[in-house]
């Protein structure tokens, strides 16, 4: 297709500022109506049907019969299945093996015939895709515990793992808190090797599920693609020796110190689960958690389960698709942004409403971290102050820079309060030694992530880098304003100027080695290049006057940004971009990801460019209107835009959709009254 046809495709008109105002008029009812408790919103993370299935299996190890609103959960997993009988990872995406088969299992315990149309179309896209012997290491083990695999399929887990040493450079306090709190329940419940019963009753190799094997007279699959990649790699082969040595001894079941190890895993537990608040913030733990209790003595009645069991309901939604578990809450994401958003478009910073959600915000600071490991100190770079919910277990710098960026776009003298301030240094305390941030610890090492768990680390990446440059970038120009010569003194007499300077220049250092050479950069929690892109150039953008280096790299990625425009304005990238670059910004056009886009193009390009105004156009031509309900106005998008865990985790934030609109459509019409005043 050649320029002119993509132009005519294209609406390249001026945006009316008539309808700029109505939109954002209309998006500000919904926001305020979207309100919870008048303090603070919460949008639902919609994520793949294995979370629900994961409840209909806990349910079937409780001995629930019949299974509580089964047929609620029924519905949704149905209303989630593809038209070739697939569940997906991610809606208009490829079906996924594990998935599909999780979905089958829990429509099956839900008394499903394997006879129904439903069933046959999974079962036939089941056994296309080499049958249930090829699911993943989480599924296994979620089937062995009903005799579906024999237990010495699964890779070993030994529960001393949680008894080495921090001074090893592979311990637990070097995981990420998502695959801690996940690997712990499940040492306990590989110790134990359970089986549950299913319908058809309990058995060590229970034939429920013989349909989706290919031979089921040879279950006693090998799991060493569990550790080896296409690639041979020093380190997987390591950890697949490590396994086929613990097979020959046991799993060190018998280990003189495994009954110390199981206390340990139980003592972590039980701080995680027995404190008011302090559960974990993601579901799948939780059903571990619960299971591994159980095996260890507790009773269905024991304050720790009743606490486990009230927590899962926090993540339970219902609606006309019938009944789901949602995979974590993100209020504290999903507040600073909307306040981000309301800034942006100009609203008034002192409405009640807003200082409100502030305050709701600000009460949620971590003065002091606890949750560490039985018998080990709280690691250093846990101290100092971070924003959390309902929890004070795992501070996250993500969460954290949401926060203080939002605090200061709402009023700049937060700058002077000892809660900005010493969130900021504990930034920059999590900087890690190539001048990228992770989400949690700091340099954790990718050999990591060669173990059959994956997503163990979370090390340094472009995105949130890029967000921390931009909080960074903001506290050293409103300290740089001629009326803050008092701040300026202040701050210069505790040193943090000059420990944000050395952070933002490490920042900024690391940003330009990750850059690819198309411009563009990667972003590991949104997907892929899009996000990464936008998240690097809103940091940068701070530090490009008067440095020609850095202007270069913003104008290098906002050309590719221009290059990857969709034929209908917007702009929109899958998945598959983790693993193929090719597919680096391409993909159906969302409301968000065009959203970050756009703000791309205004930090470098006239407001009134051609691609911007496409990008604008798209977003006034996607808003729905639902005034009719004194709702306001919206946007929805089908697709899921977040990674939760690459490979096997994705989510779509419900509010997501609506505050990156927001921002877009309010920088744009300040930077049209600034540009073209006249």
């Amino acid at each position: 297709m050649d320029s002119d046809q993509i132009k005519e495709k294209r609406d390249f008109s001026r945006p009316s500022e008539h309808l700029v105002n109505q939109s954002l008029s209309l998006a500000m009812d919904y926001t305020w109506d979207k309100m919870q408790l008048d303090e603070h919103w919460r949008g639902e993370a919609l994520c793949n049907v294995t979370i629900t299935a994961e409840q209909v299996f806990l349910f079937q190890c409780l001995g629930k019969s019949p299974i509580p609103d089964a047929e609620l959960y029924k519905r949704y997993i149905l209303s989630e299945q593809k038209d070739d009988g697939s569940w997906p990872l991610v809606t208009k995406c490829h079906g996924d093996i594990s998935a599909s088969c999780e979905a089958y299992l829990a429509l099956k315990i839900l008394g499903m015939s394997p006879s129904c149309q439903e069933m046959t179309k999974a079962r036939q896209f089941i056994l296309k895709a080499g049958g249930v012997s090829k699911v993943r290491l989480l599924t296994r083990i979620s089937f062995a515990r009903f005799g579906l695999f024999h237990w010495d399929a699964v890779p070993h887990l030994p529960a001393e793992l949680i008894l080495l040493p921090p001074s090893l450079k592979f311990n637990l306090h070097r995981l990420s808190p998502w695959a801690r709190s996940t690997l712990i329940p499940l040492l306990v419940i590989t110790h134990h090797r359970p089986i549950y019963a299913l319908p058809n009753g309990r058995s060590v190799a229970n034939d429920f599920l013989d349909e989706l094997w290919v031979d089921p007279t040879h279950k006693m699959t090998s799991h060493s693609s569990l550790f080896t990649s296409r690639e041979l790699d020093p380190t997987e082969l390591l950890f697949s020796g490590l396994d086929t040595a613990l097979s020959y001894i046991g799993g060190l079941r018998r280990f003189p110190l495994r009954k110390k190890a199981l206390r340990y895993c139980i003592q972590w537990i039980l701080n995680n689960l027995e404190q008011p608040g302090e559960c974990p913030e993601i579901s799948l733990p939780i059903h571990n958690n619960i299971l591994a209790l159980l095996l260890e003595g507790f009773s269905q009645d024991s304050p720790a389960v009743k606490v486990g069991m009230e927590a899962i309901k926090r993540f339970t939604c219902q609606d006309e698709t019938g009944k789901r578990l949602q995979t974590c809450e993100s209020p504290v994401w999903d507040t600073a942004l909307m306040i981000r958003a309301i800034c942006d478009l100009g609203w008034n910073t002192y409405d009640d409403r807003l200082e409100k959600s502030i305050d709701w915000l600000s009460k949620l600071h971590m003065p002091k971290i606890r949750g560490g490991l039985p018998g080990f100190r709280t690691q250093k770079v846990l101290r100092g102050l971070s924003f959390q919910h309902d929890k004070n277990i795992t501070p996250g710098v993500d969460d954290t820079v949401a926060v203080l960026l939002s605090m200061l776009h709402q009023n700049s003298s937060k700058i002077k309060s000892d809660t900005v301030l010493r969130a900021v240094m504990w930034i920059c305390e999590m900087q890690n030694s190539d001048g990228g941030w992770g989400a949690f610890n700091t340099d954790n090492k990718q050999w990591l992530n060669k173990t059959p768990l994956k997503a163990l680390r979370h090390s340094s990446t472009t995105d949130l880098t890029g967000y921390v440059l931009e909080a960074l970038g903001m506290v050293l120009n409103i300290a740089s304003q001629k009326d803050s010569e008092d701040l300026r003194l202040w701050l210069a007499q505790t040193k943090v100027l000059g420990v944000i300077a050395t952070a933002s220049q490490r920042a900024v250092r690391y940003l330009a080695q990750e850059q690819e050479e198309s411009g563009r950069w990667y972003g590991r929690w949104s997907a892929g290049y899009l996000h990464g892109t936008s998240a690097a150039i809103s940091g940068l953008a701070w530090f490009a006057d008067g440095d020609n280096w850095v202007k270069d790299m913003i104008t290098s990625a906002v050309s590719w940004i221009k290059e990857v425009q969709n034929l209908d304005g917007g702009w929109g990238e899958g998945f598959e971009s983790c693993n193929d670059r090719q597919m680096a910004g391409k993909g159906y056009s969302t409301p968000s990801q065009t959203s970050w886009a756009i703000m791309c193009l205004l930090e470098e390009l006239d407001p009134d460019d051609a691609s911007i105004r496409a990008g604008i156009n798209y977003l006034l031509a996607q808003q729905q209107d639902t005034s009719l309900k004194r709702q306001g106005a919206s946007w929805e998008e089908s697709n899921y835009t977040c990674t939760a865990s690459p490979g096997s985790l994705y989510l779509r934030s419900q509010l997501s959709s609506h505050y990156f609109p927001i921002m877009a459509l309010g920088r744009y019409r300040k930077a049209m009254l600034c540009t073209h005043a006249d």
